[in-house]
């Protein structure tokens, strides 16, 4: 049994000099890159990132084009009418934390490109910023999917955004949406100065959104964990509350307030938006 043990140490001990050593520019370092153009016919780009520090830059260019510097390998490819960004890792997956820190990718994508984008990130960080609250990126649909990791994103004007998080933590800021859904099973969502439909439902973990101007209706379902809806002073709402099982309050004073232990209702300003929030556990608060 000792035998054996040794043996596998000397083995894993070799593959760890070799690998981190000499597989790279000689000190576990190597840059690979790819890209494809986005023609008229391209309606999706999708990047499928884990265990990687991104960085996704819109810039005035007529391809998408990734650089990734560490282990690994990065593939930029066509798929119908699709244009795939992915990465994958050399070595054992267990090795990677010696240099999650070391690795980066980047991923240059046309500033003018207005359709479909999908983000999913397993593991890692992925910064996305647009230029400038003026110039924003503009979308069609975004869809993100966080297994864990974080995210930074960062002036948007989007027609439809999706995202899912089941750990994790996000960050938004400057989003403009006709239509949005966040999905939380876990983790962290902090959305700031937003604009746009609302539908967040919560499993656990935190839901926290601010917004600019409430524009349309808000559906908020809490079945653990917490929302926070901030809202300006000038916002004209409706509040369908039930409860269930935990808590739902409203800094605002509402006329013709109706409230008991599993509903509460009014109406503030002019009561045109329709705010409905269903609370079956966990904590839900506007503000």
């Amino acid at each position: 049994m000792k035998r054996i043990l040794v043996i596998f140490l000397v083995i894993t001990g070799a593959y760890i000099g070799w690998n981190y050593l000499f597989d790279g520019d000689g000190l576990n370092f190597a840059r690979a890159k790819d890209s494809v153009k986005v023609s008229n016919g391209t309606e999706k780009i999708s990047i499928d990132v884990s265990s990687v520090a991104t960085k996704i830059v819109p810039e005035d260019r007529d391809d998408v084009h990734a650089e990734l510097e560490g282990k690994g390998s990065v593939k930029v490819k066509r798929h119908g009418d699709e244009i795939q960004v992915c990465v994958k890792r050399r070595g054992f997956f267990w090795f990677n934390w010696f240099e999650m820190d070391r690795t980066s990718l980047t991923v240059y994508i046309p500033d003018h490109f207005d359709k479909d984008m999908d983000i999913e990130l397993g593991s890692g960080k992925i910064d996305f910023i647009g230029k400038s609250a003026d110039q924003p990126v503009k979308l069609r649909n975004l869809a993100i999917n966080i297994g864990s990791g974080s995210m930074n994103l960062e002036n948007f004007v989007v027609g439809n955004l999706e995202h899912q998080s089941s750990s994790g933590e996000v960050n938004m800021n400057s989003i403009d949406a006709s239509k949005s859904s966040f999905d939380v099973s876990s983790g962290s969502v902090q959305v700031k100065n937003f604009t746009g439909k609302l539908d967040g439902n919560v499993s656990s973990g935190e839901l926290e959104i601010q917004m600019n101007k409430l524009i349309d209706d808000v559906d908020l379902n809490v079945s653990s964990g917490y929302i926070e809806l901030d809202l300006p002073d000038e916002a004209d709402f409706t509040l369908n509350g039930k409860i269930s099982s935990g808590n739902l309050s409203s800094d605002f004073p509402l006329k013709n307030k109706e409230a008991s232990k599993n509903r509460i209702y009014g109406k503030y300003g002019s009561g045109k938006y329709q705010i409905n929030a269903d609370v079956s556990s966990g904590n839900l608060k506007i503000k």
